[in-house]
Formats: structure tokens, sequence, C-alpha cells
């Protein structure tokens, strides 16, 4: 076990996030991504798509919601590394799950894996610190 309490294989409860089409523009807007596939029905079926999808950015603010849930407003995120899947369309719900990977004493690593019925929507990997360090 880590002098935090976490250890490698713990698990984290499961985040089930209803996605809709105005969750999905706002995060779009929020973001500052104006691709219009992330608002425009019309342009994402242009484009292949049967909807307009999630952004990018919107799906790494969801992980980053995720991990500071579960480890408290005092934790920090010093990295994310994100991997797309299948795109998150409205009507989708998004069933965020995460195992810690690592930890050496306030540093822990989580693997936080998104899914939804048509697979996997993201694959991520956070590191953080769990306490910050008070000035001297």
């Amino acid at each position: 076990m880590t002098t935090n309490g976490f250890a490698p294989g713990d698990l984290l409860p499961e985040l089930e996030i209803p996605v809709d089409r105005a969750f999905i523009v706002a995060g779009a807007i929020a973001s500052q991504d104006f691709e219009d596939v992330h608002h425009d029905p019309d342009a994402a079926v242009r484009r292949g798509a049967p909807d307009v999808f999630i952004s990018i950015n919107t799906s790494n603010g969801v992980v980053s919601r995720y991990i500071t849930d579960w480890a408290g407003p005092a934790a920090r995120l010093r990295s994310v590394s994100l991997r797309l899947g299948m795109p998150l369309h409205p009507g989708d719900v998004l069933h965020l799950t995460g195992e810690v990977t690592a930890g050496d004493g306030d540093a822990v690593t989580v693997n936080v894996t998104g899914n939804h019925e048509r697979g996997m929507h993201l694959a991520a990997t956070v590191s953080l610190q769990l306490r910050t360090e008070r000035a001297a």
C-alpha cells in the first residue's frame, strides 16, 4: 500500500454520464471548440457521422472531473494522456471506470476507461498528486 492509502489494483467507483445534445454543444462551447460537427447535425452527417459528437476537449474534461471527484479538492492533475475510440452521440450513456496502477507517496497514476453500448470511447492515463505541498 502507498502512504496515501491507495494501492495498485484499487478500483474507482463507476460514473455514468448520460449524453445529450446540450451536453455536447455546451462542452464544445466551453472549450472554445467551434468545429461544426460538435453543434450542427447536418454538418456532422455531411462528414460521415450519424449526428453531432463530443469533442476531445469535453472528453478530457469528463476524465478530469471523474478523477477529481474521486481524489478530492486538494488533488492536482499532473498529466492526462487520452486516446479516443468510438464517438459519443446524443442518447449515449458514458460509463467511466478507473483503476490505480501506481502510487508513490502522494503521487498516484490511474487508468481510466470510458465505454458506451457501441464500445470504448476513451482510454486515459492520469497522473496526479493527492496533496499539495505547503509553502515553507
